[in-house]
């Protein structure tokens, strides 16, 4: 299966040793740069974040996706701030108006402060069965021919339609992260790729197991993502000082985990294990933020951390989610080798695989 790489765009330029692409204000001259640079570089899918005080993803995506031909967009969405009626159609209406290139990545709110900014009240376990039901008349709107009537603990709706279907068929891929039992149970039952946060090759596989039994007893087929800031350079000892580097500009910012992230505490616990693992795998970053925004690192020349890419691979992970704390030139320097190393590799293991099979 060919490989997708996945990095993420932001709406102003970032200021040194960045940890964060959106917040702030909106430069459309950037954002379109940013995703040109994105495309150019060879991938093929990028993360639209949400803060409740970021701009808008649907907007945000929709301005790059008119500045970009191939390369889609992962637009992160949070259930219950409208309706998913509303959010059906709206979706639907970017996938044939982008021509495709639309993905969903469900998110329940990083804290209950932030989701109570935009008058959410609700709690975490409380947004998940949300969150579920929401995705489940999302998909019926996407997939019936004909109006349908809801009655659920927190919708209601009476002769409910969209005239207006998917491009991708049945609807486009929905994305979801998380490690509570909430999110696992809500992504096991209504989502289509399970996001993982960079950590070991042991425990990864084994949420890869997990993940697959519970999506299985609802007669589904999960696919997999991971995400890691690659750090690299032309030696292993360049891509070293690299990172230290990074570190020490990140170590005197104050960053705030919220008490909620069950993801953030499984990263902080593999950390404060040892700063490095499976020899490339590199923590310290994680620990020194608090675990926030996909800060596990793969550390070393490019052929270095695509050997390690390929290795989860192996396990059955098939798209990686990339980005560094320099986000523009990391961007392109991704582009020249790691990239397409990457994709190479995966094939060569596809090619190996089939052989062994035949």
């Amino acid at each position: 299966m060919p490989v997708r790489v996945i990095g993420m765009i932001g709406v102003e330029p970032p200021k040194g040793t960045t940890l964060h692409v959106i917040g702030g204000g909106v430069s459309a001259p950037f954002l379109k740069e940013f995703a040109q640079a994105h495309e150019a570089a060879g991938f093929d899918m990028v993360l639209v974040g949400y803060y409740s005080s970021s701009a808008e993803g649907f907007n945000v995506a929709s301005y790059a996706a008119a500045h970009t031909r191939t390369l889609a967009y992962l637009i992160a969405h949070r259930p219950g701030i409208v309706s998913p009626t509303l959010a059906a159609r709206a979706a639907a209406t970017f996938d044939h108006l982008s021509g495709g290139r639309l993905a969903l990545h469900i998110i329940a709110g990083v804290s209950d402060q932030e989701q109570e900014s935009e008058g959410d009240f609700l709690k975490k376990d409380a947004r998940y069965e949300r969150a579920a039901e929401y995705l489940s008349v999302m998909r019926r709107m996407w997939t019936l021919g004909k109006p349908f009537d809801h009655e659920g603990p927190y919708y209601r709706f009476k002769g409910a339609w969209s005239a207006v279907k998917p491009l991708q068929q049945p609807h486009p891929p929905v994305f979801f992260g998380g490690s509570s039992p909430g999110a696992l149970s809500m992504g096991a039952e209504h989502c289509d790729v399970f996001a993982l946060y960079g950590e070991p090759l042991a425990e990864t596989a084994e949420r890869i197991d997990d993940f697959r039994r519970r999506a299985a007893a609802f007669g589904r087929v999960p696919g997999f993502n991971i995400s890691f800031r690659p750090i690299i350079a032309p030696t292993e000892g360049q891509a070293w000082d690299k990172a230290h580097k990074a570190l020490a500009d990140l170590e005197g910012v104050n960053f705030k985990r919220s008490a909620q992230d069950k993801s953030a505490e499984r990263m902080l616990a593999i950390a404060a294990r040892g700063d490095t693992h499976d020899e490339r795998l590199w923590m310290p970053i994680a620990a020194a933020t608090g675990a926030k925004g996909n800060t596990s690192c793969l550390v070393g020349t490019p052929q270095q951390v695509a050997d390690a890419m390929l290795k989860y691979y192996r396990l059955g992970v098939t798209s990686f989610l990339i980005r560094g704390f320099d986000p523009v030139g990391d961007t392109t320097e991704y582009g020249r080798e790691l990239i397409p190393m990457l994709k190479e590799g995966a094939l060569r293991i596809d090619r190996e695989m089939a052989a062994a099979t035949a």
